[in-house]
């Protein structure tokens, strides 16, 4: 058995790498880890697995998984956890009932990525199961799976049901908010996400760069460009959220939508950082819908290195 102090080195280092998300140094440090002789520890293998997992190296981290005879909860919720972040949902919730047929017991951290999954795939009924779970073993005091619950309920349709868990939340965040204020902007209740942010502010929770994404896609989808302007504008100037590329990219969608074409190419012009794909691509549907060939030549130009003749 090697010496602990050895076991809880190896294991800093590959939370480091975890953290990083450095695959190259992991991999170095897995091909160390089993030249000394230490990869068989169960607690070494968990952390090997959160690694990888964190990395998008799930072929790896199921590896080192199905390899380990005595799987600790953490190893399950690090599995569980990192095909759920990768959108890799089946595989998420295959692991999950793997947990439940082995009989181990689940922790505050199992169920919110669970959940996430049964979102991402619409699967209100095991949502409803799942929710059944976080009540049994006491987890519903937990923001962080009534946050995931008020997400999968919003998901999959069930409005009544998500406002039913916020409302029962002696205790919320602002990614309750922002979860509770996303659900009612998918489903077009526009009119909900702008009194839940006024209430939010009320209450003294801070809106973040979350918050702002749900109220501008709300604005962006109903064509209400003014109010998507006044939000986008209070976010630095109120509230010290710097926009990111999502925010633009909100707002050009919505400029564009309305047909304010060169504003939404000033918009952009105007950034601080480097515009994505995203952003581009939303200026040249708006180009596309509104026929403002000039200034998808402009942005062609920008993109691609060469000017296109897109009005032949």
């Amino acid at each position: 058995m090697p010496p602990l102090h050895e076991i809880t080195w190896y294991a800093f280092i590959l939370d480091s790498c975890s953290s990083s998300k450095n695959l190259n140094k992991l991999k170095q440090l897995h091909a160390r880890i089993i030249t000394v002789g230490v990869s068989s520890h169960d607690f070494i293998r968990a952390k090997l697995v959160s690694s990888y997992a964190s990395c998008a190296q799930m072929l790896e981290a199921s590896h080192i998984f199905y390899l380990t005879n005595r799987r600790s909860i953490f190893l399950y919720n690090s599995l569980i956890s990192g095909f759920s972040f990768l959108h890799q949902f089946p595989q998420s919730l295959s692991v999950f009932r793997q947990m439940l047929i082995d009989d181990k017991t689940i922790d505050r951290r199992t169920l919110p990525a669970v959940l996430k999954s049964c979102a991402g795939l619409s699967a209100l009924r095991l949502g409803r199961q799942v929710h059944a779970a976080v009540l049994a073993n006491g987890f519903a005091s937990d923001v962080a799976n009534s946050n995931a619950l008020i997400t999968m309920y919003a998901k999959c349709g069930d409005l009544v049901a998500a406002r039913k868990v916020f409302d029962e939340m002696s205790d919320r965040n602002a990614i309750t908010w922002s979860a509770m204020m996303a659900g009612y902007g998918i489903h077009g209740r526009v009119g909900e996400v702008f009194v839940l942010f006024d209430r939010m502010v009320d209450a003294g929770v801070l809106p973040d760069g979350v918050a702002f994404t749900a109220v501008l896609t709300a604005c962006s989808h109903k064509g209400l460009t003014e109010k998507g302007r006044e939000y986008f504008e209070m976010m630095e100037g109120r509230f010290q959220v710097k926009p990111r590329t999502e925010h633009y990219t909100c707002m050009v969608d919505m400029l564009g939508r309305a047909g304010r074409v060169k504003e939404a190419e000033e918009l952009i012009l105007g950034m601080e950082m480097e515009p994505d794909d995203a952003l581009w691509s939303a200026l040249l549907g708006a180009c596309k819908i509104h026929g403002r060939v000039e200034v998808a030549e402009r942005v062609a130009e920008k993109v691609y290195g060469r000017k296109l003749n897109l009005a032949s």
